[in-house]
């Protein structure tokens, strides 16, 4: 099976997502239960640094209700995994008021900590959701990125 740290995270935020009330598992049952799933082992470590990376950030950053419009630089490491259209699609979502530009910047590190050498947009949905659902209070912009990654009919313009 060919896979990568998105993957991983993929299966865990679709399998846990129905599974609030239950408590939060700890990393060895989140290991088996990703090994018998038949994910690798190097792949498992990335997704549980990955987790803990998107944890540290959120510990360290937490008002995502800043209203300071800013413009984005980025540099030629995120311009090389980040083309044009992602980066359009960021600040889209910025615009519509989905991401705060703290949530950008966490957003921004935890595509690059995917190590992955081609980002898409469809990756990028998946990755705001992640964001989102880790934050307190994101119900309404979690919401409206469901709708994004759910309604194949709209496009977003920039």
């Amino acid at each position: 099976m060919k896979e990568n740290v998105l993957d991983v995270l993929m299966y865990l935020f679709e399998t846990y997502i129905e599974t609030e009330d239950e408590p939060e598992a700890d990393q060895n049952t989140l290991r088996i239960e990703l090994i018998k799933a038949g994910f690798s082992n190097n792949e498992i470590d990335k997704a549980l640094d990955w987790l803990d990376g998107l944890a540290d950030y959120n510990n360290h950053f937490i008002d995502t209700n800043q209203e300071d419009s800013t413009t984005r630089v980025y540099n030629s490491i995120e311009t090389n995994h980040l083309d044009a259209n992602c980066r359009g699609f960021i600040s889209y979502l910025e615009q519509i008021n989905i991401l705060s530009t703290i949530q950008r910047e966490l957003l921004i590190d935890r595509l690059l900590a995917l190590e992955s050498v081609e980002i898409n947009v469809d990756q990028i949905k998946w990755v705001v959701l992640m964001v989102l659902f880790s934050q307190p209070d994101q119900e309404k912009a979690y919401s409206q990125m469901e709708d994004l990654i759910f309604d194949t009919k709209s496009e977003f313009l920039h």
